[in-house]
């Protein structure tokens, strides 16, 4: 199994408002940025997003190392929160329904194909393939 490292942020400009997300993919010195733009999103929705289509980017199941700084995608998948949810029938435990659905179920999926380990990377700090996936994020939500 090829061996991938993901970066992986998501902006918004106003919560919900237009919003970017942008991954950068890492295989041996092969290196690929992509990003994209929605209209009206929440930030949220832009962090699943990334990891979504970086994830379905890939031609083959990889062995994959995600790094995001959103607390919210990684503690889902580390914390069990997906299980919890799922047991619950889509519902928190405050008994509201799960947000974003649609794209946890996506993610659940994919994770189904690659083995995936979720890192937690501090934001806006000292990695560099963090701090390039801001600034694709951020731009893609400009609409650049």
């Amino acid at each position: 199994m090829k061996q991938i490292s993901i970066y992986t942020d998501g902006a918004c400009r106003g919560n919900p408002g237009p919003g970017g997300w942008a991954a950068l993919l890492i295989y041996g010195e092969q290196k690929k940025e992509i990003s994209g733009y929605e209209s009206q999103t929440t930030n949220q929705r832009m962090e699943l997003t990334a990891a979504i289509m970086a994830l379905r980017i890939l031609k083959e199941p990889c062995r994959v190392q995600l790094h995001s700084d959103s607390a919210y995608l990684v503690n889902a998948f580390l914390r069990n929160w997906l299980q919890k949810w799922q047991r619950n029938g889509w519902q928190t435990t405050a008994q509201q329904p799960v947000e974003n659905q649609d794209l946890w179920r996506d993610l659940i999926e994919l994770s189904k194909i690659h083995r995936i380990e979720w890192i937690k990377v501090k934001g806006h700090s000292t990695d560099y393939h963090n701090n390039r996936c801001d600034q694709l994020a951020r731009e893609a939500a400009l609409g650049m």
